[in-house]
């Protein structure tokens, strides 16, 4: 049905989608939780929790759908490098549930104490969790230790390297920055003039990190540039990345937060779409470029994945219509009620 497509690389472009949703959903409030501490009245605290409140488990379906698809169409790779990262993502799942906890029984109880240690487990994960995502991608562009019979053999502390950590630590300030915009567009008063001071403080913490990770980048591991000279076309992503963050400011300044929000969004979509570009053709890039796992040889049967995007056409609407219809239902500046968190 699909013989005119490489139907490899469709899935290839279908998982970059998937990551890139959940990156630019879950995104923002995970920023929100890297931010949150940084209110100290409860019910500032609240009103924060609760602009993230109806849709934060919404967001994280992204998530999952793009593991079930990554498992489906580049089983090989699923395996590799869930059997080599297995401590680190077992740690992001605990984080995963444990701020999914603290977001649920943070408010059931008056007692400052009880609200307080909640309040740093939903913070401190919102961070870890972001600050995992990165190290994972600067291990990605590194390259692994994969072993001819596509075996990963690595430890935890092996991960932990000082672009790894670099990498983490731009993705929490891009979160931040994110995160920081969209309570802008939430907030009003006096918490929204504190919120907006905050957007240009993220948005200089981004930009150091981001100019010295792309410096690292191209000093140490230029093959992530390779697609690029081959069709220099593709410099406008990076073109585009640079006049999305410009914007940022710029939009804020005038007030026009939803067009900041956008910006964001687009500088996040720019960002993967570099990381994809460089990657490709490989999934796990090894650190001998003969046992990497590419989109070919990583790949599941054609039929399965002719099937499985009979599968995507059908369901990927649904997804997007559910996740529009609940950013549209719960639009505007929050307001607590007997039934906020």
């Amino acid at each position: 049905m699909f013989e005119f497509l490489d139907l490899n690389f469709v899935w290839f472009v279908l998982i970059a989608i998937l990551f890139t949703g959940y990156a630019i959903l879950d995104g923002f409030d995970l920023g929100v939780g890297a931010l949150y501490l940084l209110v100290k009245d409860d019910n500032d605290r609240r009103i924060l929790l609760n602009s993230i409140g109806p849709i934060w488990d919404g967001n994280e379906v992204w998530l999952v759908t793009g593991g079930g698809a990554l498992f489906a169409a580049f089983p090989h790779a699923y395996a590799t490098v869930f059997s080599g990262f297995y401590v680190a993502f077992m740690i992001l799942l605990f984080v995963l549930i444990f701020r999914a906890v603290a977001i649920e029984f943070r408010s059931k109880h008056e007692s400052k104490t009880w609200r307080r240690n909640w309040d740093i487990s939903f913070s401190v994960s919102s961070i870890l969790i972001a600050l995992l995502m990165g190290v994972a991608m600067g291990n990605v562009i590194v390259g692994l230790p994969v072993q001819p019979d596509f075996e990963l053999r690595t430890t935890l502390l092996s991960l932990l390297t000082p672009y790894p950590i670099l990498t983490g630590i731009t993705t929490v300030a891009l979160f931040m920055m994110h995160g920081a915009i969209y309570l802008v567009m939430k907030t009003e008063g006096e918490l929204q003039a504190k919120v907006r001071g905050w957007v240009n403080n993220t948005i200089i913490l981004f930009v150091i990190c981001y100019v010295s990770t792309t410096m690292v980048t191209l000093t140490f591991f230029p093959q992530m540039i390779a697609n690029i000279k081959e069709y220099p076309i593709l410099f406008i992503v990076p073109l585009l990345n640079m006049l999305a963050i410009a914007n940022i400011p710029r939009e804020i300044h005038h007030g026009r937060e939803f067009r900041a929000f956008m910006s964001s969004c687009a500088s996040i979509l720019a960002l993967i779409t570099l990381f994809a570009i460089g990657l490709f053709p490989n999934i796990v890039p090894a650190a001998d470029p003969a046992n990497s796992l590419t989109i070919y040889n990583a790949a599941s049967s054609q039929k399965t994945l002719s099937i499985m995007l009979i599968i995507a056409l059908i369901g990927m609407p649904f997804v997007v219509a559910y996740t529009f219809t609940i950013y549209w239902i719960f639009r505007g500046k929050v307001r607590l009620n007997k039934m906020s968190y």
